[in-house]
């Protein structure tokens, strides 16, 4: 393993996965030799990523076993709705330490809304034990689609005022105001991804690991579809994979989607569409979240719509369905009860080939409402944990404490 690919991020990508937990364990995976191991070793356990555990013993002195700390650090993440959010502290390992939850609109525009979030940030750490010097990153879910690389939210339907908006640099200094200092040297690392991308990330970490080809499809008031290939979320060209509400219905021209278009199914099959169909019925409904309540109270037109929906969207996912070949598909959002999943797979199996659903497994979500939650934090720890990025942390750490700065 010549060059970097020895260097203390990677020998920290083998202790992560498992590979290696011990110090001859990576001296075998690495071929480096044992003072060069400790070398990299005392990298990692300066900054405190790594913890001893009692080793098993075969008859001879048990060797320590050497594990990723998940408790040395915290992530904040947070999950943007239209007119909701959850926030939440969670460990290195995705377990949830404190949340709060409570009404926000979207269309208050960015400023107020990350500057609302940042201030729900304080009290959340202390609700879960830890301090602001303990948060490694921020992970923000948003419900529109995102320059992953910009941190920017590009041109989403039902976020006015968003577009190319820098959510990052917001968030960082939002968080500088009304908390204070992070443990990362110079600004608190932000990473911004779309809602549906990050759900399926955290869906399929968490139940369906072993699929090398995973698909969410999430239907509140918006429609997005999240997609995972050998564990990694896809996001195509510029953010813009899985935006499947704005595919146009050859018999819906007359139907008007927020993003200005005619047609899309959308306008015609999400949450914000029932709603208005239940309204015009006299059925008074504003949002997914109140059809996903007439949903639950067994409402007879609200069952009958989100049937009508599912089958729209199991139409258009027959296509989808052909082109991707995935092993499960996920349903969730919400109108993601039984109705709609009967009507998803009317159409689906009714209308891909058999081929193609034969080896397809179609379930609704196994995490409800936390899955953005731990697939924005998910995002975090990933991104800096990897070797590349463990690196270029350490080295400013390093760089820290040279110049006597508390790390």
């Amino acid at each position: 393993m010549p060059g970097s690919q020895a260097s203390a991020g990677h020998l920290l990508r083998l202790i992560r996965n498992g590979e290696a937990t011990t110090r001859g364990d990576l001296q075998r995976a690495t071929g480096l030799s044992r003072s060069t191991v400790g070398l990299r070793l005392e990298q990692l356990y300066g900054a405190g990523w790594l913890r001893d555990v009692a080793g098993t013993s075969t008859g001879g002195r048990p060797s320590a076993r050497i594990e990723f700390d998940p408790a040395h650090a915290v992530v904040l993440a947070v999950d943007l709705e239209t007119r909701h959010a959850r926030a939440a502290v969670l460990d290195l390992a995705g377990t949830v330490l404190a949340v709060r939850s409570g009404g926000l609109l979207i269309g208050d525009g960015p400023v107020a809304v990350l500057d609302t979030l940042a201030r729900w940030f304080a009290p959340l750490l202390a609700e879960a034990g830890a301090a602001p010097t303990d948060v490694c990153g921020i992970g923000l879910s948003v419900p529109g689609p995102v320059d992953f690389a910009a941190g920017r939210v590009v041109q989403p339907p039902i976020m006015p005022g968003w577009d190319a908006f820098p959510v990052r640099e917001k968030m960082q200094e939002a968080y500088a105001e009304h908390v204070g200092a992070a443990r990362e040297p110079g600004p608190v690392p932000v990473l911004v991804d779309n809602d549906a991308n990050l759900m399926a990330y955290a869906e399929h970490r968490a139940a369906h690991a072993d699929c090398s080809a995973f698909l969410l499809i999430k239907a509140s008031t918006g429609i997005g579809a999240g997609v995972v290939v050998d564990g990694e979320i896809y996001r195509g060209i510029d953010g813009s994979a899985g935006d499947i509400g704005h595919i146009r219905l050859h018999d819906q021209p007359d139907a008007l989607c927020m993003c200005g278009s005619y047609g899309c199914l959308a306008a015609v099959a999400s949450g914000r569409a029932l709603a208005a169909q239940l309204s015009a019925l006299g059925v008074p409904t504003t949002s997914g979240s109140d059809v996903s309540h007439l949903l639950a109270e067994g409402q007879p037109d609200a069952v009958r719509l989100a049937r009508e929906a599912g089958q729209r969207i199991g139409e258009v996912l027959a296509t989808v369905v052909t082109l991707l070949n995935p092993g499960v598909l996920v349903l969730t959002g919400d109108l993601a009860g039984t109705p709609f999943l009967t009507g998803v797979r009317e159409l689906l199996y009714q209308r891909a080939m058999p081929r193609t659903t034969a080896n397809l497994d179609v379930v609704t979500g196994r995490l409800g409402d936390r899955a953005g939650l731990m697939g924005a934090a998910a995002l975090v720890v990933e991104h800096l944990y990897a070797p590349d990025q463990a690196d270029l942390r350490l080295a400013a750490l390093a760089a820290d404490r040279r110049h006597g700065a508390p790390v």
